[in-house]
């Protein structure tokens, strides 16, 4: 999983290309001048449940993925005293993949769903790719929410009476989530 793209090209196809674009007047939009081009900060965004696996899958995955010098952000880069919530959703957006480690307990988590709706939210507006790893959990439990996921929802259900509606994003998400072609490692097998 490489998000880097490299092209190579001649040197007489570059000459050509330079004395092409020095002979032709650039027209620059006032607009395009005020608004750089949007730069990701991040390869890949990892949310994970912690105390599923913060010291297992995930940090296996992030090791081996800066092994590779792909620029990854997992929650332990916050600075001290950083606001979390606005930290978070910051490198969501600044990242180009998201993956996501689904775990037992992961539906447990306000701050884990909450991540999930703004990973897809990104996903569906700026095409961003996402991949669900199901990790000691069945994507059938995920996408129709049985299971550990069920007695989550009873509870965030309860407490969220008041605003169920966001207690549907978050079972929408998930059902989104599971629906995407990921990797099935509920038997924590490879």
């Amino acid at each position: 999983m490489c998000c880097r793209s490299f092209s190579s090209s001649s040197p007489a196809a570059d000459s050509d290309v330079a004395d092409s674009a020095a002979d032709s007047t650039a027209v620059v939009d006032d607009a395009d001048a005020d608004n750089p081009p949007h730069r990701e900060k991040y390869d890949v965004f990892i949310s994970f449940r912690g105390e599923d696996t913060r010291l297992g899958i995930t940090s296996h995955l992030h090791a081996a993925l800066l092994q590779k010098k792909i620029e990854t952000y997992i929650d332990n880069r916050l600075q001290r005293g950083e606001e979390i919530r606005p930290a978070l959703l910051e490198a969501i957006e600044k990242s180009t993949i998201s993956v996501i480690i689904f775990s037992q307990n992961y539906a447990s988590s306000t701050w884990c769903l909450d991540e999930l709706v703004h990973i897809l939210k990104c996903n569906n507006r700026e095409g961003r790719m996402v991949i669900p790893v199901f990790y000691d959990i069945n994507p059938s439990d995920v996408r129709k929410q049985h299971g550990s996921y069920a007695d989550a929802f009873a509870q965030l259900e309860k407490r969220f009476d008041n605003s169920i509606e966001k207690v549907h994003k978050w079972r929408d998400a998930l059902t989104t989530a599971a629906n995407l072609s990921g990797f099935d490692h509920s038997n924590k097998s490879g």
